[in-house]
């Protein structure tokens, strides 16, 4: 993608390429999932599907390629889903955008007691506070990590939060994915 900063490793670049794809799609999505495949190893083992996605006349720089998947089942939790996936050997990673409400920290204090599940949930989606944000996490084989967050009120390139710890429930859920 052309727009995607250059990034200092093929993981955080990976990240913003998928971030960059999902912000092009809007808000209001449903959650995607990506296996993350080496660049290289796709070239040589796959000319065909490389040349599909462009790859052919990228200069051969180490990298990954981000392949999205089928859609996730409407209705079935995300954690459900997750525990459902398989990868083969081929595929070095996988990544997962998706959009959820947040509160500030600093309102944490403030929810009632008891609130769980789908009350918790009304609840947020209530708070005068609360923002939407876009997540994008993706995890290697190895364990490494990383992520961008994008918040719908500064919805700009230049606004997206990147770091490996920033959703570290989600990058568990996707690391079990790798788990025989």
């Amino acid at each position: 993608m052309s727009n995607t900063p250059m990034a200092a490793n093929p993981l955080t670049r990976a990240v913003l390429e998928i971030d960059e794809y999902a912000s092009g799609l809007g808000w209001d999505q449903p959650a995607r999932l990506f296996a993350l495949v080496d660049t290289a190893q796709l070239r040589a083992q796959e000319p065909g599907l490389a040349a599909q996605l462009g790859l052919r006349d990228e200069p051969e720089t180490t990298g990954l390629t981000p392949i999205e998947q089928e859609e996730i089942p409407a209705g079935k939790p995300l954690d459900e889903f997750l525990g459902t996936i398989a990868w083969p050997d081929a595929v070095a990673g996988c990544a997962l955008t998706v959009e959820r409400l947040m509160l500030p920290p600093s309102v944490e204090a403030s929810v009632p007691e008891g609130l769980s599940g789908q009350k918790l949930t009304q609840w947020v989606a209530q708070h005068p506070d609360r923002q939407e944000v876009r997540m994008t996490v993706a995890v290697l084989r190895d364990g490494s990590r990383d992520s961008a967050l994008r918040l719908r009120e500064k919805d700009s390139p230049t606004e997206v939060l990147t770091g490996g710890a920033l959703v570290p429930g989600l990058a568990e859920a996707l690391s079990a994915t790798f788990e025989d």
